[in-house]
């Protein structure tokens, strides 16, 4: 992938020999911080902070779709910084292609970003799962602490549904499950939370594009291009330099009929397709 906001591979160090290939260092672009530790930190943070944050998330996010890639894992830790504000996303080892959404749900997303189609075990999901991440994201740079910090998954339902409301039956569409409908209309019923309210510190703009993408619904959240579009980021946004992946990332490799021994020789030829010339040792 190549985008100013996804990571750079600078290179690829293996060695000479194939024979001697037990293990390959991967180093990436430099970068100063993330945005966890920006967040915790008592750096101040202004509305033109979240909003060139929240763009550059986006318009890499955008990119990363576009290769029917999901990311699958975004949270603050995984959004790097350089003391230019510059962001990148960052730890692509959960990301699948959008064809695959039905591998390993269970693993998908660090619980207090999953969107709730995942903690209510819908088998089938989308990009949409990305854009609560960043609902989660966006709202934690506002409020400078986690948005839904759930003790287990139950817990973190409790505290989606505190602020969101509780679903009504039009919301719970995308659930096939019969077993995840009742268990939904069965918890405890709250009203929605006013998030101008719960966000004080947050814009009128930013509150209603958080608002658009915290929807229990994933066919009602908002998307990465309609969320690029918003008047929220219209100082920022511009169509023509925010670029799309020419064509789908392939992921073969990750065939289960592949044997440890492939695996190790489609690494070999990717390395030495990046890195021809390893320096001797």
């Amino acid at each position: 992938m190549d985008h100013e906001n996804v990571i750079a591979i600078k290179d690829i160090i293996r060695p000479p020999e194939k024979e001697a290939f037990n293990d390959v260092y991967i180093v990436y672009e430099l970068m100063d911080t993330d945005l966890h530790q920006i967040i915790r930190s008592n750096q101040p943070l202004t509305d033109d902070h979240c909003q060139y944050f929240l763009y550059q998330l986006l318009r890499g996010l955008r990119y990363v779709h576009s290769a029917h890639v999901l990311h699958r894992d975004l949270k603050p830790s995984n959004l790097l910084l350089n003391a230019n504000c510059d962001l990148k996303l960052a730890d692509f080892g959960l990301a699948r292609t959008t064809s695959e959404t039905d591998f390993m749900t269970e693993y998908v997303v660090t619980r207090w970003y999953r969107a709730p189609e995942l903690l209510l075990n819908c088998s089938e999901y989308t990009a949409a799962i990305d854009i609560w991440s960043v609902g989660c994201i966006l709202g934690e740079i506002g409020a400078r602490e986690p948005l839904f910090p759930g003790k287990d998954y139950v817990h973190q339902l409790r505290l989606i549904t505190e602020l969101l409301g509780s679903p009504d039956d039009s919301s719970l569409g995308f659930l096939r499950s019969d077993n995840a409908r009742r268990y939904v209309r069965q918890l405890p019923q709250y009203p929605k939370q006013k998030f101008s309210a719960r966000f004080p510190n947050m814009s009128p703009g930013a509150v209603d594009l958080l608002e658009r993408m915290l929807v229990f619904d994933p066919s009602k959240r908002i998307t990465v291009e309609e969320a690029l579009c918003h008047p929220y980021l219209a100082s920022l946004h511009d169509i023509n330099d925010e670029p799309v992946c020419s064509q789908p990332f392939n992921f073969d490799f990750e065939q289960p009929s592949f044997t440890e021994e492939n695996i190790k020789e489609l690494i070999w030829r990717e390395a030495v397709k990046f890195n021809p010339d390893p320096p001797a040792h």
